[in-house]
């Protein structure tokens, strides 16, 4: 993927643990170090809306629907 350059302002001690990890080689470069951290962040993000959004349904509403389902769809299946 095509990367581009920016520009960030961080705090001192987040920039020195930062270089810390690349010393001690658990990432090549600051770059590098700084994608793997949007991306985790980003996984997270998508993870925790996922689950709020599965928070809003009605356990009971949704196994009757899905028991709805089943019924419909046995009286169609031929018997074995």
């Amino acid at each position: 993927m095509r990367s581009v350059k920016i520009a960030i302002t961080i705090e001192q001690d987040l920039l020195e643990r930062l270089d810390q990890l690349v010393e001690e080689n658990r990432f090549p470069n600051r770059s590098q170090a700084v994608q793997q951290a949007i991306r985790d962040k980003l996984r997270r993000m998508k993870r925790s809306r996922l689950a709020a959004e599965c928070a809003k349904l009605d356990p009971v509403f949704e196994k009757a629907l899905a028991d709805e389902g089943l019924t419909e769809d046995s009286e169609q299946w031929p018997e074995y």
